[in-house]
């Protein structure tokens, strides 16, 4: 890939950091949740019909990945206004991070530079902070199922066991 399309982080590797804002108002480290597995969850954008979907999945799902030991971190590029008028809108339990100014999204390779939005990826990174697993899917109308997400999570922890 060139280097105005980068990959995603290589597994083994330790996970870029970085602090963003929430939709509860203060701001989340990655470092800072070390000790967790932590499910990053790249989204293009919010109020679209599969974000809506995922977003309202992960939150169904949501105790399922707290009692995996698992920390889910939806993150886009829409403003912090926006991703809270979207999930009060959805009652989404999830808190979502901004990427607004998208250097985040860059660092993790998943920037769409000609559509200036995230594409959908997922990075998992294990309790030592390094990546476990990722995948990118080829479309923005592609997702991952919760089943899938939690079958990785759970196959990260018995190889870290």
């Amino acid at each position: 890939m060139s280097s105005r399309n980068p990959s995603l982080p290589a597994v083994g590797t330790p996970a870029p950091d970085f602090t963003l804002s929430s939709t509860t108002g203060s701001d989340v480290t990655l470092s800072s949740l070390r000790g967790k597995n932590v499910l990053l969850a790249f989204f293009p954008s919010a109020f679209t019909s599969v974000c809506t979907q995922e977003m309202c999945s992960l939150t169904e799902d949501y105790g399922r990945f707290r009692d995996a030991n698992t920390e889910i971190l939806p993150i886009s590029v829409d403003s912090v206004p926006t991703l809270r008028e979207f999930k009060a809108k959805e009652r989404l339990t999830v808190e979502l991070l901004s990427d607004f100014k998208r250097e985040v999204s860059r660092r993790y390779g998943t920037l769409n530079e000609e559509r200036f939005l995230s594409k959908r990826a997922y990075v998992l990174i294990g309790p030592e902070g390094l990546v476990r697993w990722t995948y990118e899917e080829e479309t923005p109308g592609t997702r991952r199922q919760n089943e899938e997400l939690l079958a990785q999570v759970m196959e990260t922890h018995q190889r870290s066991a």
